[in-house]
């Protein structure tokens, strides 16, 4: 090994951490929770329309479903969903602020979109 690959070796093994590339860590948002927050729900919303009328009966689908129909002022069809929610058993779930339970989150999305229907 020359003195310059020595050299080199070790200024790359006493640089900061933080001065080396690394990869960022990808956190997967498999249904959309970011988007919806960021209200970015152009190709989310049809996605997730469609697993629904395949069949998928995940919380996580319904509940975020429901959260954009409510958003784009289609109260009938978000409290569909919600209540879809309702009529499955009781579920623990990571959100982006923690967990929650299926139902909590279900109850509050049709107490909004009764409010909604208030005005």
């Amino acid at each position: 090994m020359s003195k310059i690959e020595l050299v080199l070796g070790a200024v790359a093994l006493l640089a900061p951490a933080s001065a080396m590339a690394w990869p960022q860590a990808v956190i997967a948002d498999p249904y959309g929770a970011r988007s919806i927050v960021h209200d970015d729900v152009g190709s989310l919303q049809p996605r997730l329309a469609a697993a629904v009328a395949k069949g998928d009966r995940k919380p996580e689908v319904l509940l975020n479903l429901g959260a954009i129909y409510a958003r784009q002022n289609n109260p009938s069809a978000a409290r569909a969903m919600f209540q879809m929610v309702l009529d499955q058993p009781n579920m623990d779930m990571a959100t982006l602020k923690g967990t929650a339970w299926s139902h909590d989150l279900a109850r509050r999305g049709l107490a909004r979109v009764g409010q909604m229907a208030a005005r």
